[in-house]
């Protein structure tokens, strides 16, 4: 617990107007956006420099304070969120948001932790560069965030993981030492890739504090379609129709049921159906040309025209303009939020091999409306590497606290379906506390004492988010 000399440590280091304890300021570090994870802390600490950090750092080493750090706080998976009881606190990265370097003939750009994922690609366009991470929380989600759950997005297919984009990172560690590995460097062969022990560690083995990224050159020409299919089977084979065409050049694959198609329509203001009739399924399709002397028109035309012989595809609305390509992903991007205006929503982040994404679907649908009667599926996400959110609605009607009462128990159904075609339970959001439990199922005895070892070696005190991706108590 803090007591008033901490507090006066942490107002000497970082400044009073940066350490919050009045529970109004507070309470936008203490919920997550889906209302399922709620916490309590003495106080948020909001620091101005790598320098500040490592000060908050080693007070709280100091005196036995562990530390939640926060990027954005858009997780989904609880890792963010202090716990309830009050023995937790906050250190929040959102004040280190300068764009430090931008070297667009390196194609690189370095970033404070801090910055917002939208910023960075405004940066990135003035000086003519793509920052290709693309993800419906852009305008709010935090760079030290994505890279701390190596964040996935719709362009995962053409460009990778966030893990694909950094070069390197400056961290503070537990005791309190700043990391200095903001190299640009394409290779380096000096022993351990220090780097990738902190993408994708969730804020349990360092504050990540700047970050030197990979820039790409920006699309001469995208041209952006909305798609309607009969099934995942006929996606799966649009899919591989237009791969064949356009290779690299098909940078989103992304796929969504009729019954998200409506949701997003019914609550998403200035929406409506693109395509004349209503279809089963829907594909978000996204080609991008790096070559002035790729004629994306006539490749779009040959790939549809294939597509419409081979009867993979029903129908497709070509977009015309800037608007109707932003509306398109609209429909995509919104499907996640406009689920709450339809009351409890029990949720799956998972991969399964692209092949098998048609059978999964048809097995994992009939087991959740076998087990709850009545419930509206709305699975959606990136057809194109296998990573599905597999989200259930709640029946219409429904008492939504029973309904969301039965998480686990459908977790569990569907878990086990990821399992028999050897899946991941988390292929983009990460563990946190929400799928701790579940490690020990999914990852062999050595996987985790090969975890357990690392973080005991980074962080022995246990200081940084304790309890989350490990149990603390089989460390």
């Amino acid at each position: 617990m803090t007591t008033p000399i901490h507090i006066s440590e942490f107002r000497r280091a970082i400044g009073p107007a940066h350490v919050l304890i009045e529970d109004a300021d507070k309470q936008g570090y203490l919920v997550e956006w889906r209302d399922k994870f709620q916490g309590t802390t003495e106080v948020v600490l909001r620091p101005g420099s790598p320098q500040e950090v490592a000060k908050c750092v080693k007070i709280a080493a100091r005196h036995g304070l562990k530390v939640v750090p926060q990027a954005g706080n858009t997780g989904l998976v609880g890792g963010q969120i202090p716990r309830e009881d009050r023995r937790e606190i906050v250190i929040s990265v959102n004040r280190l948001n300068k764009i430090r370097h931008v070297d667009s003939k390196g194609y690189t750009i370095s970033v404070d932790g801090g910055v917002k994922l939208q910023q960075l690609q405004e940066a990135a366009e003035e000086a003519d560069r793509l920052f290709p991470l693309a993800l419906a929380s852009q305008g709010s989600c935090i760079i030290s965030g994505n890279i701390a759950t190596n964040a996935g997005g719709t362009a995962v297919l053409s460009y990778g993981n966030t893990r694909d984009l950094v070069l390197g990172l400056e961290v503070v560690m537990a005791n309190g030492e700043i990391w200095h590995g903001m190299r640009a460097l394409r290779k380096d062969n000096t022993g351990y890739d220090l780097k990738q022990l902190f993408i994708g560690s969730e804020g349990t083995l360092g504050i990540i504090t700047g970050a030197c990224l990979k820039l790409l050159p920006r699309p001469c020409a995208q041209n952006v379609a909305l798609c309607g299919v009969d099934s995942p089977e006929q996606a799966l084979s649009l899919f591989a129709i237009a791969k064949k065409h356009a290779g690299p050049m098909l940078t989103a694959f992304e796929i969504m049921p009729r019954l998200g198609m409506r949701f997003s329509v019914k609550h998403q203001d200035g929406l409506s159906r693109p395509l004349a009739q209503e279809h089963n399924w829907y594909v978000v399709l996204e080609l991008s040309a790096g070559s002035p002397s790729v004629d994306l028109e006539a490749l779009t035309e040959a790939m549809f025209g294939e597509a419409f012989e081979a009867e993979a595809l029903e129908d497709a609305v070509l977009a015309q303009n800037g608007k109707q390509a932003a509306d398109i992903w609209r429909l995509r991007h919104g499907m996640s939020e406009v689920q709450k205006f339809e009351g409890g929503s029990i949720k799956h982040d998972i991969s399964v091999s692209v092949n098998k994404v048609p059978a999964f679907l048809r097995e994992a649908l009939a087991a959740v409306e076998a087990l709850v009667p009545g419930c509206r599926p709305v699975p959606f996400g990136h057809m194109g590497d296998g990573n599905l959110h597999f989200n259930i609605t709640q029946p219409e009607g429904a008492d939504k606290q029973a309904f969301l009462a039965r998480w686990d128990e459908v977790n569990e159904v569907v878990h086990a379906i990821v399992a028999r075609y050897d899946g991941s339970i988390s292929a983009e959001h990460g563990i946190g506390v929400l799928k701790r439990d579940l490690m020990a199922a999914v990852k062999s005895p050595v996987e985790l004492e090969m975890m357990r070892a690392v973080k005991r070696a980074l962080d022995p005190d246990n200081l940084f988010n304790p309890d989350r991706i490990l149990r603390a108590d089989r460390l």
